[in-house]
């Protein structure tokens, strides 16, 4: 499967306010989001596990790439397509090992170094930011629309630019020629088939307007 990274969704069941995050995914696809991924930090690892099987085959259904965050055994165990790590997870090397070269690997990088040094072990593609100060992660230090540029300019590998991303701002993202934008709170806070419909117009607005 060959991702389309346009919109990719992450899930965040706080922003939810008890609604099962299955419907509330599904939803999401229907209204548009072309990847997800499950990352839920506080869950325990049994619960991550059976939402990840019923994500998996809500996902099989409607044809869209399920990358699981993190949690590699988990990914394996539910066959999800891919799995997606960070700086202070297993190491992405060690990841595509264990994962083989069938399944799609996702490495975080906010830096040159780190976006060069995930390709070389092996990723697929990155998720490259905080872009802009996000409410996910509030301690996270925004690398801004430059440090996007240089890091896409580095790689070869497919860029999804995170952190901040809201409909305002999808545009300008989009414009720097990245291959997607990655978003949590603009997708799952409040009313998710418009949140989702607004992040794809304003994506099909923007218009590459190269270095800068």
């Amino acid at each position: 499967m060959k991702p389309d990274f346009t919109l990719y969704a992450v899930t965040e069941r706080s922003y939810l306010h008890g609604r099962d995050l299955v419907e509330a995914v599904e939803e999401a696809i229907r209204a548009g989001i072309t990847v997800l991924q499950l990352r839920e930090k506080d869950a325990p690892g049994r619960e991550f596990y059976e939402l990840a099987l019923r994500l998996r085959e809500l996902t099989r259904v409607y044809g869209i790439p399920f990358i699981i965050n993190d949690r590699v055994d988990i990914a394996l165990a539910v066959d999800a397509d891919g799995v997606h790590v960070g700086q202070e997870d297993i190491p992405a090397d060690v990841a595509r090992k264990i994962i083989g070269p069938g399944k799609i690997l996702g490495v975080s990088a906010k830096t040159v170094e780190e976006a060069i040094r995930a390709e070389k072990d092996g990723a697929d593609y990155l998720g490259v930011g905080a872009i802009f100060p996000s409410p996910t992660k509030p301690s996270s230090e925004a690398i801004g629309l430059e440090g996007l540029i240089k890091i896409k300019n580095a790689v070869k590998i497919p860029v999804v630019a995170i952190g901040g991303i809201t409909v305002q701002n999808a545009n300008e993202v989009m414009a720097t020629g990245v291959d997607g934008i990655c978003c949590i709170s603009a997708v799952f806070c409040g009313d998710i088939t418009e949140n989702v419909r607004a992040l794809r117009r304003a994506i099909s607005q923007s218009f590459f307007i190269g270095d800068f």
